[in-house]
């Protein structure tokens, strides 16, 4: 029997996603990176804004239909699973991520405004371009 591996995020999406070929049969696959924001208050009720980015990845079907509707700065729920990567880089040192299959994705109504400056200020993340998303 499985344990249980289920994740719920709701964020914009920080770039439009990518297509990817994958295997010799062509497989699609999709990925984006979301910006998931945390807002809190410290002790001395001071608010802090804490923004994660997080590699989604989608297939098939639902990657087709993200890769058509998605755009930066869209706001999704994002229902999947974790799954980590591991690989070594090119000075042998043993690296590792943790990404989300996406299994149903929500596009949420298109709007302007903070969320596409979260997502341009994301762009200069160095980590984003490694990530594996949908």
């Amino acid at each position: 029997m499985n344990n249980l591996n289920s994740v719920l995020l709701e964020g914009n999406l920080v770039r439009d996603p990518e297509k990817v070929l994958v295997g010799s049969n062509g497989s699609v696959m999709g990925k984006f990176s979301l910006a998931v924001n945390r807002y809190f208050k410290k002790a001395n009720a001071e608010s802090v804004e804490e923004v994660m980015y997080i590699g989604v990845q989608v297939w098939g079907g639902l990657a087709e239909g993200c890769l058509n509707y998605l755009k930066k700065g869209r706001g999704v729920r994002v229902v999947g699973r974790l799954r980590q990567e591991r690989w070594e880089d090119k000075d042998g040192g043993n690296r590792e991520k943790i990404i989300v299959v996406a299994e149903h994705v929500e596009f949420k109504p298109e709007s302007k405004g903070k969320a596409v400056e979260l997502c341009e200020e994301a762009e200069d993340e160095p980590f984003l371009d490694e990530e594996i998303a949908f």
